[in-house]
């Protein structure tokens, strides 16, 4: 019988302990986790309002299982990353190629904070004098294009900023070679969406525009509504075509899959 009492004050004594050790190690305090760790858990009241097992590790936002008070013990801190470097310089002058810029992270973002935006950018270059300072021969052949994507890796044409220079050229597809459409390679896929009768939106900024003539080869500013102007695409030579100007402005306002960058 002495056994038998003894055993439930353990019992008891066990359940008193396990209560006191929620209620002073409940919550997040001091527990704030990383990515989805699933050890990263205790006993308490959830966003949820429900009283049961609840987590402090990032993931607990997707899995909605989070501690009540995991926004105030585990404040989301965002991504920080220094200023654009300055564009490289171009590969060879009067030959057109990519130059970049990049930025670095100082802060990685933490519980749930705002994510590193894009690291790289890449545009159009080409120089129109040589190192010894001679102006390259004026080109006249078609306009060369490639994605938007590409040029930030992603950005979108509404996060490009009002102080980025430059201005945009519309025009209406009216050829192009059968070999746009059959691009599979990740690189390429954006020439799928070139279509005949589209109007496409394509944006002149530096450093592809010319130095000194405020203009990007091949986009026809001087020529006329009715003049067939001739376009390819960078990355596939086969893919080309002809298109007509149907006005400047200030800023591309085509769907995303229909804006373009001269190169």
């Amino acid at each position: 019988m002495a056994s038998s009492v003894a055993y439930v004050l353990l019992l008891v004594a066990a359940v008193v302990l396990g209560l006191y050790h929620i209620l002073v190690e409940g919550g997040c305090a001091g527990k704030c986790c990383g990515g989805s760790d699933i050890t990263c858990v205790t006993a308490d009241w959830r966003m949820d309002r429900v009283y049961r097992a609840c987590y402090c590790d990032e993931g607990c936002f997707r899995t909605k299982d989070c501690c009540y008070d995991y926004p105030t013990e585990c404040p989301a801190q965002s991504c920080v990353v220094t200023e654009w470097s300055h564009w490289s310089g171009c590969a060879q002058p009067c030959q057109r190629s990519m130059r970049n810029r990049q930025r670095h992270i100082v802060q990685e973002p933490k519980n749930n904070g705002e994510p590193c935006p894009s690291l790289e950018e890449q545009a159009g270059c080409m120089d129109y004098q040589s190192h010894q300072g001679e102006v390259c021969t004026q080109n006249t052949g078609p306009g060369f294009i490639t994605t938007m994507d590409l040029f930030g890796k992603g950005r979108r044409q509404h996060d490009i900023t009002p102080l980025d220079p430059g201005f945009c050229m519309e025009y209406k597809m009216e050829s192009l070679t059968p070999h746009c459409r059959v691009e599979k390679r990740p690189h390429t896929h954006w020439m799928q969406y070139l279509r005949e009768g589209y109007v496409v939106c394509v944006a002149c900024r530096p450093p592809a525009v010319r130095n000194h003539s405020g203009s990007c080869q091949g986009d026809g500013q001087e020529s006329d509504s009715e003049e067939l102007l001739h376009w390819q695409a960078v990355g596939n030579s086969r893919c080309r075509g002809t298109w007509k100007k149907v006005q400047r402005t200030a800023h591309c306002s085509c769907p995303h899959v229909h804006s373009f960058l001269f190169i």
